[in-house]
């Protein structure tokens, strides 16, 4: 086996796992093509050469890695198609986006305790459930400023 086989046996492994962590396979396998491709930029039609899949199904996925921040469209000058290429803030970008999720879901949390009596076990669940999202939610911008001062120091 080659060294190009090998690389994308790994990516399809990547995205295997990254499907059973709750990513759709499409979005996990073009997730998986940005992480282990050796060019700077790719395009949707690269994507779907290199998965062997059609155009149309790559769009979808595109756009799903787009929106959570993941990748960054790129300009292309002198190109008819659209440039990809995964963001250098990625992970971090991702789990500033998921803020919204905690947001949400410390509102839910909220809103259904208040619904019920203080002695309910229900009322119990949800008040933690609150104060968990309410401390996660203090303690992502310290990570997120402890990961990049930790990203700084290493290209030092």
């Amino acid at each position: 086996m080659n060294n190009t086989q090998e690389r994308w046996q790994a990516a399809e492994r990547l995205a295997l796992a990254l499907t059973e962590g709750g990513l759709q396979r499409m979005s996990a396998r073009a997730l998986a093509v940005f992480l282990f491709t050796g060019q700077e930029t790719v395009t949707m039609g690269e994507i779907a050469d290199q998965l062997d899949v059609s155009a149309g199904s790559v769009s979808g996925a595109v756009k799903s890695l787009l929106s959570v921040g993941l990748i960054e469209r790129l300009p292309a000058p002198g190109s008819r198609r659209e440039h990809y290429r995964m963001r250098d803030d990625a992970w971090a970008t991702l789990f500033s986006a998921q803020n919204t999720l905690t947001q949400t879901m410390l509102h839910a949390a909220e809103s259904g305790a208040k619904t019920l009596d203080a002695d309910d076990p229900a009322h119990q669940r949800l008040i933690q459930m609150r104060d968990f999202y309410q401390f996660m939610l203090r303690e992502i911008p310290t990570l997120l400023y402890r990961w990049q001062q930790q990203q700084s120091t290493r290209f030092e």
